[in-house]
């Protein structure tokens, strides 16, 4: 980035450090934050979404649709995180380049798994051989999203159902006396309140969320962990800039971004709890009343 930084060789001091920390792939170790980030905010409302979907699901009166939404609430949660987030992504992958082997090469005739390798022709591979870097980052960030969606949705479907359940059933009742639907009454009447009660057990999950974003790592996402441990291993003198084991520090840096972020986030969902409880018949709500 400098011009001074051209003979790496003799620098010393304050300008090793300042060239060191503005290489190539010191950039990229920067731009990984913003995967994180990104991860963050895409699969977020995602798995909010499918919370949702699963905690309407486990409420439904349709018999099979209500056994659909308990499987998927009480399956997911019982498998661990690690192993779901290895298997979904991988599963996905090859269930996508099988159909697109059964479309774009019905001629094969040798058979798709053998031994422990799955084959497929040239142009069933997702994404292509010959597509740029980007595309196959961009790939696996969102096989990535939906494995962390899919996980974190059967939590929040579990959240959100008990949030429900703690709306006051008279409240619901009493909609219907004035005339309201079944679907009226849940949607203006219970949907607005359970966000209250949902609002501690979400805050959880964001948390867990957050502390989840390493699995990228496992995940063949060149996130912040992976560039830490490639940055930070010991460079010996083939390289520009050479240096003992400087893991330690590199993960020291996380340790404070991640304590950072979630300390954030703390200060952001206590006040949105603070503002939806004003007025509210709840412990907080009375007693920003009585302090009123």
């Amino acid at each position: 980035m400098f011009q001074f930084c051209s003979d790496p060789d003799s620098l010393e001091g304050l300008s090793w450090l300042a060239c060191y920390l503005t290489t190539g792939k010191h950039m990229l170790f920067y731009q990984s934050f913003f995967v994180v980030l990104a991860l963050l905010a895409i699969t977020a409302p995602i798995a909010l979404a499918f919370g949702f979907a699963g905690a309407m699901a486990a409420r439904a009166r349709f018999a099979p649709l209500r056994w659909i939404g308990t499987a998927y609430t009480s399956m997911v949660r019982g498998v661990p995180d690690i192993v779901f987030f290895l298997f979904v992504p991988f599963g996905m992958d090859q269930g996508i380049e099988w159909l697109r082997h059964k479309v774009k090469c019905p001629d094969w005739s040798e058979p798709i798994r053998q031994g422990n390798d799955f084959l497929v022709c040239a142009e069933a591979k997702m994404p292509l051989n010959s597509a740029p870097q980007f595309w196959h980052e961009a790939y696996g960030f969102a096989l990535a999203v939906v494995a962390f969606a899919i996980v974190f949705g059967a939590f929040a479907a579990n959240v959100l159902s008990g949030a429900m359940r703690a709306v006051p059933h008279g409240q619901i009742e009493t909609a219907e006396a004035y005339g309201m639907s079944h679907r009226q009454a849940f949607w203006r009447v219970m949907v607005p309140q359970m966000w209250l009660f949902a609002l501690p057990g979400l805050s959880n999950l964001w948390m867990i969320l957050i502390k989840a974003t390493p699995l990228l790592f496992l995940l063949g996402v060149e996130d912040i962990v992976y560039w830490a441990r490639e940055l930070g291993a010991s460079k010996t003198s083939q390289y520009s800039y050479p240096h003992p084991d400087w893991r330690l520090w590199y993960f020291l840096g996380l340790l404070v971004f991640y304590l950072s972020f979630t300390r954030v986030s703390e200060v952001v969902l206590d006040r949105i709890t603070r503002r939806l409880s004003h007025g509210q018949a709840t412990a907080l709500g009375e007693e920003m009343r009585k302090a009123g």
